[in-house]
């Protein structure tokens, strides 16, 4: 399911949500400019799980194999769907996530979505030598913080090509399902080769969830999902 919109106003213009677009579409132009150097540009600054679990074998240390990727990569994408899917999620649920934290602890906490999936995609999948970028598991904790802080919000979805409505608490667990069910399957391949970092997906919404308490509403603040 992809969500149209979602019936809740947002009491303040979401500025961090907006630089953040800017920055992953702007490193998104930065790659097409690369050409055959790009798979190199991947490598450097997507988080390499294999590098991450064996620093002391790699060069460059902490630095280079586990600090700066983990950062990067989340401005990284390697598609046009990957890109456009990634913003149009943050866009529809990260300006009342913004507004409910106020504009700086969002964006921390964002950082720290986007930490805590990578580290789980790593866990998962110690020996993995494939490089995972992404907004997704940032973009994944605001869909876990929304569930939590606007349960009852109207999102408009569709199937096929009939749009309805849904809370977004079932909207957003729904989502969570259908990362986790084949993130599960995967823990069962052997192989190292990842196509999708559902568990970096998974990730990122069990720490947005977990955050969200950390980072309550700012001062003022006006729920205006029930408005609608």
């Amino acid at each position: 399911m992809i969500p149209l919109r979602d019936k809740n106003a947002s009491g303040t213009v979401p500025v961090v949500v907006i630089g953040l677009i800017f920055l992953n579409v702007l490193v998104w132009f930065f790659e097409l400019s690369l050409g055959p150097t790009l798979g190199n540009f991947l490598l450097y600054y997507g988080v390499v799980p294999k590098n991450v679990v064996s620093l002391s074998g790699q060069s460059g240390g902490v630095f280079s194999n586990a600090i700066v990727p983990v950062f990067s990569s989340m401005f990284i994408h390697v598609g046009w769907a990957h890109i456009l899917f990634n913003m149009w999620f943050l866009w529809i649920f990260g300006d009342n996530v913004e507004d409910h934290m106020g504009h700086f602890r969002f964006l921390i906490f964002y950082l720290l979505c986007g930490i805590g999936a990578a580290l789980a995609h790593v866990v998962v999948h110690p020996q993995s030598p494939f490089p995972m970028v992404g907004a997704s598991g940032a973009v994944s904790g605001v869909l876990g913080a929304y569930a939590l802080s606007f349960p009852k919000a109207h999102i408009t979805t569709f199937i096929g090509i009939w749009p309805f409505e849904v809370h977004a608490f079932a909207f957003l667990i729904f989502w969570f399902v259908i990362q986790l069910l084949p993130g599960l399957v995967e823990l069962g391949n052997s192989r190292n080769e990842v196509a999708v970092a559902y568990w970096a997906h998974v990730g990122g919404f069990v720490i947005g969830m977990g955050l969200v308490w950390i980072f309550p509403k700012r001062a003022g603040f006006l729920d205006r999902s029930d408005l609608e």
